[in-house]
């Protein structure tokens, strides 16, 4: 089972590029990307997964603007054995200039939802520590995972309007991750049963004007963090600045901390609060302020018909759209969110996006099951 790259001196193992090294049937490898006005006024999330053990690839596409509905586009295929094929029926990802720029088109189909997008990076790519993860003797997670900042150019169109994309006023994050999770597909049966577990989780890339920041974060129950980590990196001016080879004058800091605000009866932020503490002790406390919220069920995330990882057939779309305002916020498939937010640190300003999702206890909001809230 060769592929193109099997041309190149790339291999890691023995086997072919197409063959896993793992035999874990949570493989997987995907490309995320989002993007969002400066003003808040729109933001769109692109996704694309491939999951060799389960012979899947599937994407999505999601647009919402201010005060209007968020309409998703969902595709997935038997996966291709040829890596560089990244397309489901009229999705395409082409990466143009390996970690500098992509180009993601959807063509006219049935959702009413087409764009012909163009990301170009101003930082370089940025790698997170590798995260794992375990549950009892089992490693869960072991994934690496690298995210770069940019800016997008296109169009979008979706049935309620068009957004025309200028670099100038739209930013955005590009974020790759490969390895194994087992958040994604049906779940495995059999075996002795267990409790259902805790999930505290913060992703927050920040846009400044000269620099990013990035903080992320997943706790236990308790409180305790099971990874922590807080990021500072060169901002460049254009694509063209970016160094080519990738570079490490990125800066990893000691670690990151945060204290949340709830809007009441949700698990929904309201505000938030971040510490980037370096190695001194001393910390950057950066203020949140939530301006637009973005289901992360429409790009699969815990979505009741279009999960991620799941089998839709030989080639299946579909497409999915709801007003954000209406939903129950406290149902498992509302819980997972990004918002837009403003940032502050007291001398600057910045703008990003805070993802959160909280499922299961988690002592310091008060949560004691699995989707309850405070009782006040």
């Amino acid at each position: 089972m060769l592929n193109k790259f099997d041309d190149y001196p790339v291999h890691q193992t023995a086997e072919p590029l197409a063959h896993p090294a793992s035999s874990d049937r949570n493989v997987y490898d995907r490309s995320w990307f989002n993007g969002y006005a400066e003003d808040g006024s729109y933001y769109f999330g692109i996704g694309m997964s491939l999951f060799p053990h389960r012979s899947i690839l599937d994407c999505a596409f999601s647009v919402v603007e201010k005060n209007g509905r968020q309409h998703c586009f969902f595709g997935s295929r038997r996966a291709p054995l040829e890596r560089t094929e990244m397309q489901v029926g009229p999705f395409r990802i082409e990466a143009l200039k390996p970690l500098l720029s992509a180009r993601v088109t959807l063509d006219d189909n049935d959702s009413g939802i087409c764009c012909d997008l163009v990301f170009s990076a101003r930082t370089a790519a940025i790698e997170e520590e590798r995260q794992t993860m375990w549950k009892g003797t089992r490693r869960t997670m072991d994934t690496t995972r690298f995210l770069q900042f940019g800016c997008w150019a296109g169009t979008i169109r979706h049935p309620d309007g068009e957004i025309q994309v200028i670099p100038s006023q739209c930013h955005g994050t590009k974020d790759r991750s490969w390895g194994t999770r087992d958040t994604a597909g049906e779940p495995e049966r059999g075996g002795a049963p267990t409790p259902p577990g805790s999930a505290f989780f913060i992703w927050a890339p920040l846009i400044w004007n000269d620099h990013v920041s990035h903080a992320v974060c997943i706790e236990d129950a308790q409180g305790q963090p099971l990874i922590n980590e807080a990021i500072v990196a060169p901002l460049y001016d254009s694509e063209s600045d970016v160094p080519e080879v990738v570079e490490s004058r990125f800066e990893r800091l000691a670690r990151m901390r945060q204290r949340v605000s709830y809007h009441p009866n949700t698990r929904l932020a309201k505000s938030a609060e971040i510490d980037l503490i370096d190695f001194q002790d001393k910390a950057r406390t950066i203020s949140l302020e939530p301006i637009l919220r973005f289901q992360m069920k429409g790009l699969g995330y815990f979505h009741p018909e279009w999960g991620q990882g799941f089998w839709q057939g030989e080639l299946a779309t579909g497409s999915d759209s709801f007003d954000p305002a209406e939903l129950d916020l406290l149902a498992p498939e509302n819980i997972h969110v990004q918002q837009v937010v403003r940032a502050d640190d007291g001398e600057r300003s910045g703008i990003g996006v805070l993802e959160q999702t909280v499922f299961g206890p988690y002592a310091p909001a008060g949560f004691t099951d699995f989707l309850d809230v405070p009782k006040r």
